[in-house]
């Protein structure tokens, strides 16, 4: 039997949180509807059914040589919601991901979101972020130079400089943009992580272990830190994680990857 679970969670401050049921829920912001599994055949319905709208990965395939990773997965995760897929490491998880945001090619299916066809757009036109387990920061750059390091370019300088005043304030680090990255913890880096992340507005947020390298209580602590930063944020999100207590802290839905398939 396959897993596709979605669990109550904390409604974030300024959300109705009156409750939407349904494929195209509109209310992402309140509360999800109780906990609900789905057999593989069901997800692939659930696909078929979402005319393609949030994030739908359709009969994904990579492959390292002769070896095959990830074999013919399809899952379906509304506009708005956060899914965790949970897995031991070696199961794909990780390899997944990254077809997702285009970081490994796929054999074989597609990518789409919002009925767009992604599958072959170059990972920077894909509207795709992504948080890795060490939030690769740059040091050379300080607080603020590290979030606002995907928008130079896109936006006047003035405004850059509102765009991380806002997001290091949507993470609680607010007066953190002269800061050198060496002085912050585990956990505060992880939250400018988010930050830089989230600065451009992605459509999906793929985050691949997050919050792994962090002792247990800080790593509760800060998934519903994060879970309640992307509700506000109205954020689609994906996380890798091996931890099932931090899966049904932080996610929405829950799909088990084993083997490169899921179960």
């Amino acid at each position: 039997m396959g897993e596709y679970s979605i669990d109550n969670a904390k409604t974030p401050e300024g959300c109705s949180g009156e409750k939407t049921r349904g494929d195209n829920a509109q209310d992402v912001c309140s509360a999800p509807p109780e906990k609900s599994e789905m057999t593989g055949t069901q997800i692939l319905e659930d696909v078929a059914r979402s005319g393609h709208s949030g994030l739908v990965v359709e009969d994904a395939s990579i492959a390292y040589g002769t070896k095959t990773i990830i074999n013919h997965v399809s899952m379906h995760v509304p506009e708005g919601h956060i899914l965790a897929l949970l897995g031991a490491s070696g199961s794909g998880k990780s390899t997944l991901l990254r077809g997702i945001v285009g970081l490994e090619p796929l054999q074989t299916g597609r990518v789409y979101w919002n009925d767009k066809d992604v599958t072959n757009m170059p990972v920077y036109q894909r509207g795709f972020g992504v948080m890795f387990q060490d939030g690769q920061l740059f040091a050379h750059r300080n607080v603020g130079g590290n979030v606002a390091y995907g928008l130079v370019g896109k936006m006047p300088k003035a405004q850059r400089a509102q765009r991380v005043a806002h997001m290091l304030d949507l993470v609680d680090l607010a007066g953190y943009e002269n800061r050198s990255i060496a002085t912050l913890s585990g956990g505060q880096a992880q939250r400018v992580a988010l930050a830089r992340a989230l600065a451009p507005a992605p459509h999906v947020l793929l985050l691949d272990e997050p919050l792994s390298a962090l002792d247990s209580d800080l790593r509760e602590q800060l998934a519903v830190d994060l879970r309640e930063v992307l509700k506000k944020t109205r954020t689609t999100a994906v996380m890798v994680t091996h931890d099932e207590k931090e899966a049904t802290i932080f996610a929405d839905m829950q799909l088990r990857v084993r083997n490169g398939v899921l179960v």
